[in-house]
């Protein structure tokens, strides 16, 4: 017996299959940003006071610069799924809601690159 009406039968709507990957992504970036973040948080309060030369000599290290770039690739994720699920619930019209979802896409991977890009620059001395 199924439990799904006889219009979604019709429409054949149901399940796509990607919530539950979507909610694991979203939990795992949001676990994988405590630490990231309290790290980032640490790194900044070191660095009070500090030069843009003493600055980027920190930012240098292997060590700084991995971290940095998983803080905003972690970070961009979690923020794209967050604003897709917002986007998905509460704009009514389709094309509006179509248009919402890329301009998330393409916002969050320019906010990405251009982090990742800073931090590189900084780490290889550009």
């Amino acid at each position: 017996m199924s439990m799904r009406t006889p219009l979604s039968r019709v429409r054949g709507l149901g399940s796509a299959g990607e919530g539950t990957g979507h909610f694991w992504k979203q939990r795992l970036t949001g676990v994988a940003n405590v630490p990231l973040v309290l790290g980032f948080v640490w790194f900044v309060i070191c660095g009070l006071g500090s030069t843009q030369a003493e600055f980027a000599a920190r930012v240098s290290s292997p060590l700084v610069a991995a971290m940095l770039i998983l803080f905003i690739v972690s970070g961009v994720v979690h923020m794209k799924l967050g604003m897709q699920v917002i986007i998905e619930d509460y704009v009514p019209a389709e094309g509006t809601r179509i248009a919402a979802l890329i301009a998330n896409i393409f916002f969050c991977a320019a906010v990405g690159l251009v982090g990742v890009l800073a931090v590189l620059k900084l780490a290889f001395g550009g």
